[in-house]
């Protein structure tokens, strides 16, 4: 009965699973499937400039300002007016909410210089203006930014990692979510005295890597005990907006599809497809030099904004003025777009940045404008800042983050001649939904496009190979054109059409003649028909009257026999 009590008492993994506190930092919950440790310190450790104070200002900002939860950060080598100074042009009104007494900036002076360690050291000063500022606004987060400027003077280690285990152990007794920086230690270690990262419940190492000579910034979670977490690294961006971490996994299989079509902007390709892309789908156009890419893209740009939609396009190749200009020579004013504000078109060279970077970037626009088709022209311009692997896998991550949106996506591949058409550098062919190649065909010294449809999942589509042509008016597809037992384009084409248009004007004029021929015939014919009838019709005639007159000779030789007859019985006794 006892033993059944305490089963009854115990509490169930639900009851007991780690709390956590939201930090509000895009991707950084997701990371950490759903915040830091509530009520636990977190350290965050990395080199210098790789966005400690940052993390940790926007962890205790966000808090106050989104989760009602007060916050309190206390610096050792920034005033309280330089913090405010740095974080303002990120959006972070640090002042407002300190008038609202649901944030304090505490700055702590400590020069090394100018103290020297004598007796017994510990942070009960510390401790007691601690928890005076969080009493003053009741504060649930607290940041402290860095370990180093508050035990950088002293060499007693015993003495410092005492203080290190007091300082972690009081910040639990306070309840309060914390985040304590640190700098990275020497030869790779997480921290400096090697001791912080075994008193934290959670560790996040921050990193700032150059390679190629291209910056990014990523973060890791080392440690985070009680819970399952990310442990690759991520990639993290600072923008205007603070800060932005992008997982490297992909976020699955799990999107919405919809049944809608949309216009590609060209109707007879419309037509091969059977009407024009699944809306939310990516499509691949890949092609050599000056095949039409390019083209086919500002199209379905052009019809997205057509429909009042937006539409995000970012050229690695191009200036915004450049593809303006181009696409006017095809019947496309993409300007008109560019005003009204339903296109945009972000320029950029891709060793500009990281490949993180760029899908960090591609993230934040397409958050800021939510548009309802996506083109990127093109991305193997890509390959400039990693290899086939990487920008694979940054592409399969975009396109998994653009089909969880439901976004429209369109990626021109560039194919060097000679190669196989039906591959690419990049190797994504495999998760497009719809894939268009373009030619050239080489005959009689000229060249021409040629355009068809290799795969289009989920739709039935046209197998033809037809004639693509860029003209003033547009993008056209030209229908399959068989001659002497094979498709013809450019000018054998033109040749065969002659041919046969001459052809055919001979058929049709010989066919005239013969009419011609035929009908003096038929005149000749009803000529001698007529004369026929006519002798016909005179014999008839003639016939008639020897009838007629063998008729009353007959009867005349009867009248005669009967007055003779009649008078010879007259005669008689």
């Amino acid at each position: 009965m006892s033993s059944q009590l305490e089963r009854q008492k115990r509490p169930s993994l639900k009851d007991i699973e780690l709390k956590k506190a939201a930090t509000g930092i895009k991707g950084l919950d997701e990371v950490t499937k759903g915040g830091l440790p509530r009520g636990r310190p977190t350290l965050l450790c990395g080199s210098a400039g790789s966005g400690k104070t940052l993390i940790a200002m926007e962890f205790v900002f966000r808090g106050a300002r989104d989760f009602d939860e007060p916050g309190l950060f206390v610096a050792f080598e920034e005033t309280s007016e330089e913090l405010a100074a740095n974080v303002a042009p990120l959006g972070f009104d640090v002042g407002e909410l300190v008038a609202q007494k649901k944030l304090v900036l505490d700055y702590i002076y400590i020069e090394p210089n100018e103290y020297e360690e004598t007796g017994e050291y510990d942070l009960e000063g510390l401790f007691v203006r601690l928890g005076c500022l969080i009493d003053s606004v009741g504060a649930k987060r607290v940041a402290i930014d860095t370990l180093e400027a508050l035990f950088g003077g002293f060499s007693n280690q015993a003495i410092l990692r005492a203080e290190i285990r007091r300082l972690f152990r009081w910040l639990k007794q306070r309840d309060v979510t914390a985040i304590i920086t640190a700098e990275r230690g020497p030869e790779g270690a997480l921290t400096r005295h090697g001791l912080e990262e075994y008193v934290s419940d959670a560790v996040i190492v921050l990193d700032h890597r150059v390679t190629e000579q291209v910056a990014t910034r990523r973060l890791r979670v080392v440690k985070y005990r009680g819970t399952r977490h990310g442990t690759n690294e991520y990639p993290f961006l600072i923008d205007q907006t603070g800060v932005s971490v992008l997982p490297i996994t992909s976020l699955g299989l799990e999107h919405q599809v919809s049944s809608e079509r949309i216009s590609t902007g060209v109707p007879r390709l419309d037509e091969m497809l059977c009407g024009g892309y699944y809306k939310g789908s990516s499509t691949l156009i890949s092609g050599t030099a000056g095949t039409g890419k390019s083209s086919l893209a500002a199209h379905f740009a052009d019809s997205c904004c057509s429909r009042g939609e937006r539409c995000l396009y970012f050229a690695f190749e191009e200036s915004v003025r450049q593809i303006v200009r181009n696409m006017k020579s095809v019947g496309l004013d993409l300007q008109k777009w560019l005003d009204q504000g339903l296109l945009q078109i972000h320029a950029s060279r891709p060793s500009f940045s990281g490949l993180e970077m760029h899908l960090l970037t591609i993230h934040s626009l397409i958050e800021e404008a939510q548009p309802a088709v996506v083109v990127l022209d093109p991305i193997t311009n890509l390959m400039a800042v990693g290899d086939q692997v990487e920008v694979s896998a940054m592409l399969t991550r975009l396109i998994d983050f653009l089909k969880g949106r439901e976004i429209s996506a369109l990626f021109t591949s560039l194919t060097r001649g000679g190669e196989n058409t039906e591959s690419t550098d990049v190797g994504i062919s495999s998760l497009m939904d719809t894939w268009l190649i373009i030619n050239y065909l080489e005959n009689r010294g000229e060249r021409t496009r040629t355009l068809q449809v290799l795969k289009s999942r989920g739709t039935a589509h046209s197998n033809q190979v037809r004639e693509f042509l860029v003209t003033g008016e547009g993008v056209q597809l030209l229908d399959v054109y068989l001659g002497q037992g094979a498709g013809l384009t450019g000018s054998a084409r033109a040749s065969q059409e002659a041919k046969e248009k001459s052809d055919a004007l001979l058929r049709q004029q010989e066919i005239e003649r013969r009419k011609r021929d035929l009908e003096r015939k038929r005149a000749t014919l009803q000529a001698k028909i007529a004369e026929l009838q006519a002798a016909f019709e005179a014999d008839e005639e003639e016939i008639r009257s020897l009838l007629e007159e063998g008729q009353l000779r007959q009867a005349a030789e009867q009248n005669h026999r009967i007055r003779k007859s009649a008078s010879r019985k007259s005669k008689e006794p």
